[in-house]
């Protein structure tokens, strides 16, 4: 089992950068895909970003690709979303996942382990 927390939400401006950290415990955090899922108001949980520890492979939503950059550190049990050129659209409660498997085709709602939330809200 994964206990995940966030942080780094905030507020930004249109164009403006932040940097999201999700703090995982456990020794078995390289065990784990880990990810960012989002969701807005009214709609539905979103595939943000992915990294896993089997391959050298990184997924992305087309929606943040060139712009949102994820990396995970073992050794701080820790991983990160790095946002940037940030839209109105991305205004969005971000969650930290973790699960066995995780890409852009994975659906929420079989996820295993969620953090908490982290509000991001972008202003135009």
């Amino acid at each position: 089992q994964v206990q995940l927390v966030e942080s780094g939400g905030g507020l930004a401006q249109a164009g403006g950068s932040l940097r999201l950290s999700c703090a995982a415990s456990g020794r078995t955090f390289s065990s784990y895909d880990m990810g960012w899922f989002r969701q807005a108001p009214g709609k539905e949980r979103e595939f943000v970003a992915a990294i896993s520890w089997r391959t050298p492979s990184i997924h992305y939503a087309d929606s943040v690709k060139g712009r949102f950059t994820i990396s995970r550190d073992n050794a701080k049990s820790t991983v990160y979303l790095q946002m940037n050129s940030l839209k109105p659209e991305d205004t969005a409660v971000y969650y930290c996942a973790a699960d066995w498997l995780l890409s852009k085709n994975s659906d929420y709602r079989s996820v295993d382990y969620w953090g908490q939330g982290t509000q991001v809200t972008v202003s135009s």
